[in-house]
This record gives C-alpha cells, sequence and structure tokens, in this order.
C-alpha cells in the first residue's frame, strides 16, 4: 500500500495548477478556488473530494481537476478510482497530441515523447506510467507489462523511469518461484 508519509497534498495541487495551466490553459478561478480547498482539506476525505469533484464539475477533463482527481485517490489508495481517472488522463493526452485512442497503437514517431520539456507528450508518458503502475498494483501483471513496454518504446532513454517498474514486474517473476 502507497504510504501518504511526506505527501504534501498542497504542493501537490499546485503542481497540478501549474501543469494543468500548461495542458489546456486556464483553469477557472472558481474551479481553482476548490482544487486549493481540496488540498487544504486532504485530510478530511469527504470534504477533499466534494471539493474535487466541485472543480471537476467547473471545469470538466482539465487537465489539472484530473491530475487533482488522481493524485487523491492513489495517495488514498483508491486505486481502481485512480485507475479510472488514469485512464481518463491517458484519453485526455492522446487527444491532446493527435495520436490513437488506443495507447497500443502510438508509435514512437508520433509526438515528441524524447523530448522531457514536451509538456503533452510527457502528459501521455506519465498518465500511462501511472496506468500502468495501477494495472500492476490491481493484479493485472501483463497489462501492466504491456504498457511498460510501450513506455519503453515511446520512450527509450527513459526519462520519465518506466524501468523501475520493469524491474518490480521482474523481481515479482523471481519471488513467486522461491
Amino acid at each position: 500500500m502507497q504510504s501518504d508519509a511526506g505527501f504534501n497534498p498542497q504542493s501537490e495541487i499546485n503542481d497540478a495548477l501549474v501543469t494543468g495551466a500548461l495542458l489546456g490553459g486556464g483553469l477557472p478561478s472558481e474551479a481553482e478556488h476548490h482544487l486549493w480547498q481540496a488540498g487544504l482539506s486532504y485530510h478530511l476525505d469527504g470534504i477533499a473530494e466534494s471539493h474535487l469533484r466541485e472543480a471537476e464539475a467547473l471545469a470538466p477533463g482539465h487537465a489539472a481537476v484530473l491530475i487533482g482527481l488522481y493524485r487523491f485517490y492513489f495517495y488514498k489508495g483508491r486505486l481502481a478510482e485512480a485507475l479510472e481517472i488514469a485512464n481518463r488522463c491517458l484519453a485526455k493526452a492522446a487527444h491532446d497530441n493527435g495520436l490513437p485512442p488506443d495507447w497500443q497503437a502510438v508509435s514512437a514517431g508520433d509526438a515528441a515523447f524524447g523530448q522531457y520539456e514536451s509538456m503533452l507528450p510527457r502528459f501521455f508518458l506519465f498518465s500511462l506510467k501511472g496506468y500502468a503502475y495501477l494495472q500492476m498494483r490491481l493484479g493485472r501483471i501483463e497489462e501492466g507489462r504491456l504498457a511498460v513496454r510501450k513506455l519503453l518504446e515511446l520512450d527509450p532513454t527513459d526519462k520519465i523511469g518506466a524501468k523501475v517498474l520493469l524491474g518490480v514486474l521482474d523481481r515479482k517473476g523471481h519471488d513467486d518461484d522461491d
């Protein structure tokens, strides 16, 4: 289980706002307010989630809101809900990058995946990494492995750290033999 030790919800929300501004334009001020309130009330699950859902209602599909929802569910250990948001992030990232809607059909030449500073392709890679990790955590090992392999195909220099996930998968296979 992922621990929230060292997790700073305000910093996470702040990162989401900055990233969100770069990934799709400005966030309505009322939605931004709800994201801030969600960060401040992170320890109160129902209140924080209510603020996140209000932000979503005001700015549906906005990257900052999706990232806020993903991180909330992830750090609360609500992995199935985090996976649903990861799927929405993947769909948004594919659309915003002009990629095929199925991540398995994406090729390395479809976007500037090798340029870490290219925000939209990086959003796709990180969304796919989250998807891969969550698949693994939910016991869908082969789906996770396919996603990790796609990450390494798209980002062969591994700027986003997919090899770490591959290492976990490889160790899991050895642990099963013991």
